[in-house]
């Protein structure tokens, strides 16, 4: 996932996970500069306080709204594909960990130029919520998500002259530890007909 984020730059192999989340620290701080300065606001920093919702400002507002929006896709994204929303890699200790891992790669490009833009908005979570709705037909997200996870959740080939080979999963199956993989659709809950 860090690798996506940035693929720019050539990180040695030994980066621990904490360097890797300093990184992304700098690089998200670095964005909300570029973006404050883009639409003129002073200096942003990113408040989520749940218990002073009104009190934020309107990119904070249209941030946390937002982002919910991208997160509810995230989360049907990867339950269509069977997997849990709890299966964090780079968060952890919430029931929405990898969705969280998932939805990470995609605000610098929908959900943080949305917010920003609507700075001076009245109603920045209902703007927000509205705009990321409209735009989503053109962003295409739902497919790109599932790719992208299908992609990061592919092992790769150890040796490089081997092409990986990479499998799209078009029938859903159920996995049980005693009986290995099971057809999908069938109830099987004791007692059941």
């Amino acid at each position: 996932m860090y690798q996506k984020r940035f693929a720019e730059t050539d990180m040695p192999d030994i980066t621990s996970l904490e360097q890797l989340r300093g990184m992304e620290g700098h690089r998200m701080r670095a964005f909300y500069k570029i973006l404050a300065q883009r639409h003129g606001i002073g200096r942003f920093r990113r408040n989520y306080h749940p218990d002073q919702w009104h009190a934020q400002d309107p990119v904070n507002l249209a941030l946390s709204a937002a982002n919910t929006c991208l997160y509810g896709i995230v989360h049907a994204a990867l339950l269509a594909l069977g997997l849990s929303p709890a299966m964090g890699f780079v968060h952890a200790g919430t029931q929405h960990a990898f969705v969280y891992d998932i939805a990470d790669l995609y605000k610098t490009e929908i959900t943080l130029p949305l917010a920003f833009a609507l700075h001076q908005s009245d109603n920045p979570e209902q703007e927000a919520r509205r705009r990321f709705r409209e735009d989503l037909r053109l962003l295409r997200l739902l497919p790109r998500i599932i790719q992208d996870v299908q992609t990061l959740l592919t092992p790769r080939q150890q040796d490089a002259a081997e092409p990986s080979e990479r499998r799209d999963v078009e029938l859903v199956h159920l996995w049980d530890p005693k009986a290995g993989v099971l057809p999908a659709g069938t109830n099987y809950a004791a007692g059941t007909p």
